[in-house]
């Protein structure tokens, strides 16, 4: 049953983190284009959608499933109806309840944003018939385009330069492994349909083309409806680089710069940039000319991007085009000027571009996303919960350098039943340093509490040489972090930071409960080692307050030197240290050895606190040189051995058991399937043993750390 609810359509959070926001200009559009339309999608890109809509003074509708019910983009639509229960198939894909909903409100044109329904051709196809305009590519190009297989023979016939591999159907897991033979090792199996890094695997072996292949359909059937997978080479050491395309109706189609995409995890992407440190102009130029020609073959109009691989070379094969509006697309945005959603929902209307002059789109500086999720950054699991605490990142050295995607607030809750992501984090400046600096400062005054994040990653990884040189490539983070990240590992220099720092926090601290003063403390640090194991770091800390008395709300100087213990770090000489931190705020500003630091005071804890610092948190301690004596005699607390347990490593669903009590497992056999957020991960057997109980059924639902398996 369809539930319409007018929607409070508070302009305050707009106010708070977008007025005057010009990312892309004002609007170029005086024309008329539609009255009311329908997002069909959820979250961030729902109000990404409304906020164009807005500006054109388009009156829009929302869909929203039971989970959504109180989230922030049903707030911002003008009405908002219920399509379903939580579970996509039954709410965001259930194509009656939505098609229900646009004849209720009366919308004549329906965006799909991207995921769902966005590359349905045969929902394009209801909703022609029912005479409501698809506020993207018609349904035969999206059918021709969207399916792998088939876009693959078409870019061939434009003349597009592809990867080698099998045109055709793969018919199951042992057709598969003919194929990669053939082509030779290693392969990509991924999903004809749908994009977004589900039903994807690379393998390097039969058994791994075997067990992929039935990972990858079976992902690709839960994503998109379509087990469907193709073989094809995969290329080493490739960049993941795509050209955004724009056209309209009457024919004229541009090509914009290109994004670069290589810095992905689980073949999905999590940091992007514009443009391409890699290409030069005649590549792009080419690039560029193709992804227009493949467009024009088709008679595509909207949006849409043309993926492809770039080798070293600057061999550059075609991957996919994927018939929709990019997660990434802001990037664009922000270095062209054009509001991409804007000449979508002009092209759906039946005009031109607002501009077609292919000579007239110029790179405007550089821009950089980061994309926030939810999420383990280590392993890369989703996380749920309650954001208790949140506050985005605001402009900093220029007017809207910094833009924020996002569809919460502070008290929504991330839900299982849909992809992680937080937010779109982008930063914009005339060069590339200068975005770079940007996210860094950025990334540093997002504040996230109630969830697992992945901001100590992206500020890990901003922060690195290799990215700051545009030394990227798709394999980037296997190759930086071989045993997945496990923090910022400190350096001589952030650990001289951080411990002066922490000295002084607890200087402040004890000021502000009336028993501070400037004194030699013990600061406990944890530091990585090579191998991910952690280690206590000690550094000694001599404090003294370059005023009679420490300032407890603002600026506080110090002068401050520390020696770390058994000699791992050479000692600091004196220097002095500025500390902003006002009463009742996690933002800690500093500035040492003329280096501007952000850290994030997050809790108290019984001997020191948590900071966030370089986008990792630091449980530390902070003691006095009586206190580290007496810590010496006491013991640490014995840790649960799980090393016979199988433990879910997310909340989620069991997909598969295979295995019962009794059987003899080895180590790093398959031992069960776990599903979250459209996510298939494989558990396996830690070690060599027999079963002794199995604790979950298939189909149960189950939590973070739950005991799935227990072996003798």
């Amino acid at each position: 049953m369809l539930i319409n609810r007018l929607s409070a359509n508070s302009s305050s959070r707009w106010l708070h983190t977008t007025a005057g926001a010009r990312y892309f200009g004002p609007c170029k559009t005086a024309e008329k284009t539609f009255d009311k339309i329908l997002v069909a999608n959820r979250g961030e890109i729902a109000c990404r959608v409304i906020r164009t809509a807005k500006k054109m003074g388009i009156r829009t509708v929302a869909v929203y499933s039971d989970a959504d019910a109180n989230a922030l983009f049903v707030r911002e639509a003008d009405e908002a109806w219920r399509v379903g229960p939580a579970p996509t198939s039954q709410s965001y894909l259930n194509v009656e309840a939505i098609m229900e909903a646009i004849s209720a409100s009366g919308a004549q044109a329906v965006h799909p944003g991207y995921g769902f329904l966005s590359e349905n051709a045969s929902f394009v196809k209801r909703l022609d018939s029912a005479g409501i305009a698809f506020i993207g590519p018609k349904e035969y190009a999206m059918a021709a385009m969207g399916d792998k297989i088939q876009s693959k023979i078409i870019a061939k016939q434009a003349g597009v330069n592809t990867i080698p591999g099998f045109d055709g159907v793969v018919r199951d897991a042992e057709h598969a492994v003919e194929i990669a033979e053939e082509i030779g090792y290693p392969v990509m199996l991924k999903a004809s349909a749908g994009g977004g890094g589900k039903g994807m695997r690379i393998a390097h072996s039969a058994q791994q083309v075997r067990e992929g292949f039935k990972l990858a359909s079976d992902e690709a059937q839960s994503s998109f409806g379509d087990s469907r997978i193709l073989v094809e080479k995969f290329i080493e050491e490739p960049r993941h680089i795509e050209i955004q395309i724009i056209a309209d109706s009457q024919g004229n189609v541009l090509w914009l710069p290109e994004r670069e995409c290589s810095i992905q995890r689980r073949n999905q992407k999590v940091i992007e940039e514009a443009p391409s440190t890699h290409l030069d102009a005649e590549t792009r130029r080419k690039m560029g000319e193709q992804a227009v020609a493949l467009a024009r073959n088709v008679g595509y109009n909207s949006a849409g991007t043309v993926e492809f691989l770039v080798d070293k070379y600057r061999n550059f094969y075609f991957l996919e085009m994927n018939t929709r509006l990019q997660v990434e697309h802001p990037i664009t945005e922000y270095i062209t000027g054009f509001d991409l959603v804007e000449e979508m929902i002009r092209s759906a209307a039946g005009l031109p571009l607002t501009t077609t002059d292919q000579n007239a789109v110029q790179i405007n500086g550089w821009a950089i996303e980061s994309r926030v999720y939810a999420e383990d950054p280590e392993k890369y699991l989703p996380s749920i919960g309650t954001l208790s605490k949140y506050q985005e990142p605001r402009s900093w050295q220029r007017e809207n350098d910094v833009r924020c995607d996002s569809g919460i607030s502070e008290g929504s809750e991330i839900s299982m039943y849909y992809d992680p992501m937080i937010c779109k984090l982008s930063t914009h400046g005339p060069t590339r340093a200068d975005a770079i600096a940007t996210m860094s400062h950025a990334l540093d005054r997002y504040l996230i509490k109630g969830v697992t994040h992945n901001i100590p990653l992206l500020r890990d990884v901003i922060a690195s040489a290799d990215f700051g040189a545009g030394h990227t490539t798709t394999g980037f983070l296997a190759e930086h972090y071989p045993q997945g990240f496990k923090g910022h590992r400190l350096t001589a220099e952030t650990a001289t930071q951080l411990a002066a720092v922490s000295a002084a926090l607890q200087c402040i601290r004890q000021a502000r409960e009336s028993s501070g003063r400037a004194a030699d403390h013990i600061v406990v640090l944890p530091q990585l080692k090579d191998d991910g194991s952690v280690h206590k770091l000690e550094a000694h800390v001599s404090l003294n307050l370059d005023a009679a008395a420490v300032n407890l709300q603002g600026t506080s100087s110090f002068s401050a030197s520390v020696e770390f213990a058994g000699n791992e770090y050479a000692s600091s000489t004196m220097s002095q240290l500025e500390v902003a931190w006002d009463i009742d705020m996690p933002f800690v500003q500093v500035r040492h050895k003329a280096k501007d630091i952000t850290l994030q005071f997050l809790d108290p804890l019984p001997l020191g606190f948590r900071v966030q610092f370089m986008g990792t948190k630091f449980d530390i301690d902070v003691l006095s040189p009586r206190q580290r004596e007496l810590m010496q005699l006491m013991k640490e607390k014995e840790q649960l051995d799980t090393s016979k347990m199988v433990l879910s490593p997310m909340p989620g669903t069991i997909v598969s058991v295979a295995v019962k009590p009794g059987d003899a497992v080895s180590e790093g056999m398959q031992v069960a399937v776990v599903e979250a957020m459209k996510m298939q991960n494989v558990l396996r057997a830690p070690r060599a043993g027999t079963v002794r109980a199995v604790h979950v059924p298939r189909g149960a639902t189950v939590n973070g750390d739950d005991i799935l398996i227990e072996l003798e």
